[in-house]
């Protein structure tokens, strides 16, 4: 399937179902290979005259480490039909297997940014800024608590939207 570029300002989607409903496919590239985690926390907006993205990585995330080595990272959108490879990528680590191979997916590259071709939309974003949450930035105290017991913060990264991209 091809792709067709569109301006961040044509997206159609609701961010709210595609992030936190539909999910998404991160994945991070570096020294030759890729891989993918499923995110579930973020969102999309204006920063810095820049169309942005922002996305939280725990730690212990094998993903990061890509996302870390690398300038930038992508974000797959892919339909409801993706549900249970979503959930794999959400709960096996690429650690100990080839995730995107074993999941059958078709990773294409660009500009050192891998997404998918079975991707509905992908998002292919520059790291402008990285921080580990702060425990002592929590003013309401409750979602650390809630979503932090064993304190391994996310660290939430910042990314300029430099290319949308939408499967025709």
């Amino acid at each position: 399937m091809a792709f067709r570029e569109i301006q961040p300002t044509e997206l159609k989607d609701n961010v709210f179902r595609m992030i936190g409903g539909d999910w998404l496919l991160l994945s991070g590239e570096a020294e030759g290979k890729a891989n993918a985690m499923t995110a579930s926390w973020g969102g999309m907006g204006v920063l810095w005259g820049k169309p942005v993205v922002f996305i939280f990585i725990r730690p212990q995330r094998y993903t990061k480490e890509f996302v870390d080595k690398a300038e930038g990272f992508a974000l797959s959108v892919l339909d409801g039909s993706y549900r249970q490879t979503l959930n794999y990528f959400g709960t096996v680590s690429g650690r100990t297997e080839d995730k995107i191979k074993k999941a059958g997916l078709t990773p294409l590259s660009e500009n050192g940014r891998t997404y998918f071709t079975e991707a509905r939309l992908a998002l292919l974003c520059r790291k402008l800024y990285a921080q580990p949450l702060d425990p002592a930035c929590f003013i309401d105290k409750l979602p650390d608590e809630k979503w932090y017991p064993e304190k391994d913060y996310h660290t939430m990264y910042v990314a300029e939207i430099e290319k949308v991209l939408v499967r025709e």
